[in-house]
């Protein structure tokens, strides 16, 4: 193995809400596989307001391995952590996965191998659904497919966040101001040269998944708000024919009129025309609610996240026993 100087620095950003027994599992097992990449890494834990012993659990871990600990405020949701990780991360190469154990270590060395042969973003894409239900398969694939066609880019709808990245493609994810984030969509956006790698998810080691069905939808409808504006045509669309219908509607009242007098007025199809048009009304001003209360979330500016503590290993990005310089720590919720 050259050097440990001539090797690249390794930034391992784990994302942890409530995995405290996954993590005294996970991070031994990354010390002992990643010196086969580099003697040159840290294992940077981002703490999303844990109520169980992630936060100590990590202090303790950190005595014996390379290992840094960001703290946020309270918890902002996987994404706002994804982010706050990749704002701290130092190194070279940036690996990202989750801290429950069914993202397979031994993968890192085949998207290492892929870096080194010129891919700047190498990501995991899931080669077998089987563990999820039929329904939500179906949904899934359809609304990635939708959203595909209707944004500027097109999204994996079996990549994951299991992903290694160049530091180039690390800095121009920090340079987006979006504070509503859906990482899967800034991803693809960003573009730089990537390829999806194949692998099978292991089964979960401790504890239950925080990704429930309602911050599924919201993760969803925040993808469809921040990648396309198909929303707003459809529903301009849907407006248009409804006002070519009712127009026509009119003129043949109006001709009918004219030609066989004034008939009795049917109040029963009033009525369902009234609630038929005031419920399209009202889904429009939704849709186009939602798309005001994100520029509403935009224009606030509050930060992606807030940092309550943030301990940075002795020596970060090189266990071979040299210590890096100091960097000054960067201001919450900024590149």
């Amino acid at each position: 193995m050259p050097d440990s100087q001539q090797q690249p620095s390794i930034t391992c950003i784990l994302p942890a809400f409530n995995e405290a027994a996954n993590l005294q599992i996970l991070i031994p097992q990354l010390t002992d596989y990643l010196p086969r990449l580099s003697a040159r890494f840290e294992i940077l834990v981002v703490d999303d307001g844990s109520r169980d012993d992630t936060v100590e659990v990590v202090r303790m871990l950190a005595e014996s391995y390379p290992v840094s600990l960001l703290c946020l405020s309270r918890n902002f949701g996987k994404e706002a952590a994804m982010s706050a990780g990749l704002d701290h991360a130092e190194g070279d190469v940036v690996i990202l996965m989750d801290s429950d154990l069914q993202h397979p270590i031994e993968m890192l060395e085949v998207f290492f191998q892929h870096w080194q042969q010129g891919y700047e973003m190498v990501y995991g894409v899931r080669a077998d659904r089987s563990d999820e239900g039929r329904f939500k398969r179906s949904v899934t694939n359809q609304f990635y497919r939708l959203l595909s066609q209707s944004a500027d880019v097109s999204i994996e709808p079996n990549a994951g966040d299991f992903r290694l990245m160049d530091k180039k493609v690390v800095r121009a994810l920090r340079s987006l101001p979006e504070r509503k984030r859906m990482m899967k969509g800034l991803f693809a956006w960003v573009g730089f040269r990537s390829i999806g790698i194949p692998f099978k998810v292991n089964p979960r080691y401790s504890g239950q998944t925080s990704f429930g069905l309602r911050r599924l939808s919201s993760l969803a409808l925040t993808g469809i708000t921040a990648f396309s504006s198909a929303p707003l045509r459809i529903w301009m669309v849907i407006g248009a024919c409804i006002s070519f219908l009712a127009f026509a509607y009119a003129m043949t009242i109006i001709l009918s009129t004219l030609i066989l007098g004034t008939r009795v007025p049917g109040w029963p199809t009033l009525i369902a025309s009234i609630s038929f048009l005031g419920g399209i009304q009202l889904l429009s001003v939704g849709v186009l609610g939602e798309y005001i209360a994100r520029i509403f979330s935009e224009v606030k500016g509050r930060p992606v996240y807030l940092i309550s503590d943030y301990e940075r290993h002795s020596g970060a990005e090189d266990t071979s026993g040299d210590t890096p310089d100091e960097t000054p720590e960067k201001a919450p919720g900024q590149p």
